[in-house]
Protein backbone atom coordinates (compact mmCIF):
# COMPACT_ATOMS: atom_id res chain seq x y z
CA UNK A 1 0.00 0.00 0.00
CA UNK A 2 1.27 3.47 -0.87
CA UNK A 3 1.10 6.09 1.87
CA UNK A 4 0.25 9.53 0.55
CA UNK A 5 1.07 12.88 2.07
CA UNK A 6 -1.81 15.28 2.68
CA UNK A 7 -1.84 19.03 2.06
CA UNK A 8 -4.70 21.08 3.47
CA UNK A 9 -5.78 23.88 1.12
CA UNK A 10 -7.63 26.93 2.40
CA UNK A 11 -9.45 29.45 0.19
CA UNK A 12 -8.97 32.95 1.59
CA UNK A 13 -8.64 36.67 0.89
CA UNK A 14 -5.11 37.25 2.22
CA UNK A 15 -2.88 34.17 1.81
CA UNK A 16 0.26 35.76 3.28
CA UNK A 17 -1.50 36.91 6.46
CA UNK A 18 -3.35 33.63 6.98
CA UNK A 19 -0.20 31.59 6.33
CA UNK A 20 1.68 33.70 8.90
CA UNK A 21 -1.15 33.26 11.44
CA UNK A 22 -1.23 29.47 11.08
CA UNK A 23 2.57 29.19 11.08
CA UNK A 24 2.67 31.00 14.43
CA UNK A 25 -0.36 29.14 15.82
CA UNK A 26 1.01 25.69 14.97
CA UNK A 27 4.76 26.21 15.31
CA UNK A 28 5.11 25.87 11.53
CA UNK A 29 7.28 27.99 9.24
CA UNK A 30 6.15 29.95 6.19
CA UNK A 31 7.65 28.15 3.21
CA UNK A 32 10.89 29.87 2.17
CA UNK A 33 11.57 31.10 -1.37
CA UNK A 34 13.20 28.64 -3.77
CA UNK A 35 16.98 28.24 -3.87
CA UNK A 36 18.74 31.15 -5.52
CA UNK A 37 16.32 33.78 -4.18
CA UNK A 38 16.58 35.66 -0.89
CA UNK A 39 12.85 36.51 -0.82
CA UNK A 40 9.54 35.64 -2.46
CA UNK A 41 9.24 39.11 -4.04
CA UNK A 42 12.67 38.61 -5.67
CA UNK A 43 11.59 35.21 -7.06
CA UNK A 44 8.20 36.43 -8.26
CA UNK A 45 9.70 39.49 -9.91
CA UNK A 46 12.34 37.35 -11.65
CA UNK A 47 9.62 35.01 -12.92
CA UNK A 48 7.62 37.95 -14.30
CA UNK A 49 4.64 37.45 -11.98
CA UNK A 50 2.58 40.67 -11.88
CA UNK A 51 2.78 42.39 -8.50
CA UNK A 52 -1.02 42.13 -8.20
CA UNK A 53 -0.58 38.33 -7.96
CA UNK A 54 2.23 38.26 -5.40
CA UNK A 55 -0.21 37.53 -2.56
CA UNK A 56 -2.31 35.03 -4.52
CA UNK A 57 -0.90 32.08 -2.58
CA UNK A 58 1.26 31.16 0.38
CA UNK A 59 2.07 28.05 2.38
CA UNK A 60 3.44 26.98 5.72
CA UNK A 61 4.89 23.65 6.78
CA UNK A 62 5.79 21.68 9.86
CA UNK A 63 9.57 22.14 10.28
CA UNK A 64 9.79 18.53 11.53
CA UNK A 65 7.94 17.23 8.47
CA UNK A 66 5.27 15.47 10.55
CA UNK A 67 2.15 17.60 10.08
CA UNK A 68 0.51 18.38 6.75
CA UNK A 69 1.51 21.38 4.69
CA UNK A 70 -1.09 24.17 4.72
CA UNK A 71 -1.61 25.94 1.40
CA UNK A 72 -3.55 29.22 1.18
CA UNK A 73 -4.98 30.46 -2.10
CA UNK A 74 -6.70 33.73 -2.78
CA UNK A 75 -10.26 33.47 -4.08
CA UNK A 76 -12.62 36.32 -5.02
CA UNK A 77 -15.57 35.28 -2.84
CA UNK A 78 -15.65 35.62 0.94
CA UNK A 79 -16.50 32.87 3.39
CA UNK A 80 -20.28 32.65 3.69
CA UNK A 81 -21.17 29.48 5.63
CA UNK A 82 -19.78 27.22 8.32
CA UNK A 83 -16.80 25.08 7.30
CA UNK A 84 -17.61 21.49 6.34
CA UNK A 85 -14.04 20.59 7.29
CA UNK A 86 -12.02 22.11 10.09
CA UNK A 87 -8.71 21.62 11.87
CA UNK A 88 -8.53 20.25 15.39
CA UNK A 89 -5.44 21.71 17.03
CA UNK A 90 -4.38 19.17 19.64
CA UNK A 91 -3.48 21.64 22.40
CA UNK A 92 -4.02 19.38 25.45
CA UNK A 93 -3.07 15.80 24.52
CA UNK A 94 -3.28 13.40 27.43
CA UNK A 95 -4.92 15.92 29.77
CA UNK A 96 -8.38 15.44 31.24
CA UNK A 97 -10.98 17.34 33.22
CA UNK A 98 -10.21 20.80 34.53
CA UNK A 99 -6.48 20.45 33.79
CA UNK A 100 -7.37 19.92 30.11
CA UNK A 101 -9.75 22.86 30.01
CA UNK A 102 -7.20 25.15 31.69
CA UNK A 103 -4.59 24.17 29.07
CA UNK A 104 -7.11 24.87 26.30
CA UNK A 105 -7.93 28.28 27.80
CA UNK A 106 -4.23 29.20 27.88
CA UNK A 107 -3.85 28.18 24.23
CA UNK A 108 -7.03 30.06 23.31
CA UNK A 109 -5.58 33.24 24.78
CA UNK A 110 -2.32 32.72 22.87
CA UNK A 111 -4.01 32.25 19.47
CA UNK A 112 -6.44 35.07 20.26
CA UNK A 113 -3.41 37.35 20.61
CA UNK A 114 -2.42 36.26 17.07
CA UNK A 115 -5.82 37.23 15.64
CA UNK A 116 -8.11 34.27 16.38
CA UNK A 117 -11.61 34.74 17.80
CA UNK A 118 -13.24 32.55 20.41
CA UNK A 119 -16.65 31.11 19.46
CA UNK A 120 -17.64 28.64 22.17
CA UNK A 121 -16.58 26.25 24.92
CA UNK A 122 -17.82 22.70 25.40
CA UNK A 123 -16.98 21.26 28.82
CA UNK A 124 -16.28 17.59 29.54
CA UNK A 125 -19.44 15.61 30.24
CA UNK A 126 -17.88 12.67 32.11
CA UNK A 127 -18.89 10.23 29.35
CA UNK A 128 -17.89 10.75 25.74
CA UNK A 129 -17.00 14.44 25.59
CA UNK A 130 -13.47 15.40 26.71
CA UNK A 131 -14.06 19.15 26.22
CA UNK A 132 -12.92 21.57 23.52
CA UNK A 133 -12.99 25.22 22.43
CA UNK A 134 -14.22 26.44 19.04
CA UNK A 135 -12.24 29.33 17.55
CA UNK A 136 -12.00 31.09 14.20
CA UNK A 137 -8.87 32.24 12.41
CA UNK A 138 -8.54 35.87 11.24
CA UNK A 139 -10.73 35.16 8.16
CA UNK A 140 -13.47 33.36 10.10
CA UNK A 141 -12.49 29.73 9.39
CA UNK A 142 -13.53 27.55 12.31
CA UNK A 143 -11.04 25.37 14.18
CA UNK A 144 -11.11 23.57 17.50
CA UNK A 145 -8.64 23.58 20.34
CA UNK A 146 -8.86 19.96 21.38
Amino acid sequence: MTVRAVQVTVDCADPAALSAFWAEALGYVVDPPPPGFDSWPAALEAWGVPQSEWNSRSACSDPDGVGPRLFFQRVPESKSVKNRLHLDVRAAPGLTGEERMEALEVEAERVRSLGATRVSRTDPDGRMEAGFLVMTDPEGNEFCLD
